[in-house]
């Protein structure tokens, strides 16, 4: 069974900006492109795993997630290939659906449709929420001190298997995992 590294979203591949479907605020986080190559270097595939609370809340819907998916891959030109699907929970947080992280309902589909071991995998985010779902799937749970990073660490609500600044500090980490 293949490895796998499980990106939050937000936050975490692109930059923080709340509620996202305006294209023109589509932005890579720092070393996103470098980092993406550096897990499929180290033989890792890679998936996005997002909760996107804002089509179950009205804000907009899931023709507008699948636009700003496609300006991410846009944005990392060669690198996009290496992102092997995206997977969005719709649901706002007061629907108690099974996809919502930190429920483990997205990333047990992934791992059917792509042919990944989640406990020899790596989940990357920066929320409480992606590390509870590492635990949650038996991965390891990577803390980015992007996006609500930093707050989620500073407020204790987190147990992280390890923090990184970003995303190239956590390729770093997990090449000496491997």
């Amino acid at each position: 069974m293949r490895r796998f590294i499980i990106l939050d979203r937000d936050g975490t591949l692109i930059v923080e900006k709340n509620y996202l479907s305006d294209l023109a605020e589509v932005e890579l986080a720092p070393g996103a492109a470098e980092a993406l190559q550096q897990f499929r270097d180290l033989g890792f595939g890679v998936t996005v795993i997002t909760n996107q609370s804002g089509v179950g809340r009205g804000y907009f819907d899931l023709d507008a997630v699948d636009r700003v998916h496609e300006r991410i891959r846009e944005l990392l030109g060669g690198s996009a290939q290496i992102i092997e699907g995206f997977y969005v929970c719709p649901h706002a947080p007061t629907e108690h659906c099974a996809c919502r992280k930190p429920k483990t309902g997205l990333i047990d589909r992934a791992s059917r449709e792509l042919g990944f071991d989640a406990t020899r995998s790596y989940v990357i985010g920066d929320k409480a929420a992606d590390v509870e779902l590492a635990h949650n799937a038996g991965a390891k749970g990577i803390l980015v001190t992007t996006g609500y990073g930093a707050q989620a660490l500073e407020a204790g609500a987190v147990q992280p298997d390890y923090v990184a600044s970003g995303l190239t500090g956590a390729a770093a980490w997990i090449a000496t995992q491997s």
